[in-house]
């Protein structure tokens, strides 16, 4: 139960810290702007990494987990587990920034932008999910990988995804972040959920095929 609980916290704290910036920063487009959301996901992971990481990892995405799961990193009860603790803290997190803003029309939900079709959003999440989750996969690895590193370069990883995601989705690369700000916003948000469900679990799987044959990144 220890993994439970620190995917629900981690995910809890990625999601409320990382929607939060945008929702109560005014957006990406006022006061903070595109870095300081990526800063805002990717200082997290970096805080997770070196805190609950020792207690599960900090995946707090079931993309990763799945992708951990593929190459046989965990077992189907310990994916079970962590997608579980990962919904959850991401659902308590919006109901969080919720009661705060009272607002549920700006949870920070994922949508593909005005002037970008949703295969384009499809596509933006997939790749952007394998660059991230590849560089996952081989900086834990334990033939490749660096673990003393490990949470740094996740961390500036997710950041800089966000540079390039912002503009078509508002960067997701997370199941679970998307799924609840959807739920309770509903409209194109809950229209769109599919993409940043399935593109997210694609370029995992992706990328974890890639780090096992090319990389050769598995023991």
């Amino acid at each position: 139960m220890k993994k439970f609980f620190a995917e629900l916290l981690g995910t809890f704290i990625l999601v409320f810290l990382g929607t939060g910036a945008a929702v109560l920063g005014g957006g990406a487009d006022d006061v903070i702007g595109f870095a300081a959301i990526g800063l805002a996901f990717g200082l997290t992971i970096v805080a997770a990494a070196y805190s609950i990481g020792v207690v599960s990892g900090a995946h707090l995405n079931p993309a990763v987990s799945i992708a951990m799961f593929v190459n046989k990193r965990m077992d189907a009860k310990d994916l079970l587990t962590y997608i579980c603790g990962q919904v959850l803290g991401a659902f308590l997190a919006t109901i969080t920034l919720l009661s705060i803003t009272g607002n549920s029309a700006a949870l920070g939900q994922n949508v593909v932008a005005d002037g970008h079709s949703l295969l384009a959003g499809f596509v933006v999440e997939t790749i952007l999910t394998f660059v991230f989750v590849l560089v996952i996969l081989t900086v834990t690895s334990s033939k490749k990988g660096n673990a003393n590193l490990a949470g740094l370069v996740i961390g500036l990883t997710l950041t800089l995804i966000h540079f390039v995601g912002i503009p078509v989705t508002g960067m997701s690369a997370n199941p679970a972040r998307s799924l609840a700000p959807a739920i309770f916003t509903g409209g194109a948000a809950l229209s769109q959920i599919w993409i940043f469900i399935f593109a997210p679990i694609l370029g995992a799987i992706l990328a974890a095929l890639v780090a096992k044959y090319l990389i050769d990144t598995e023991a």
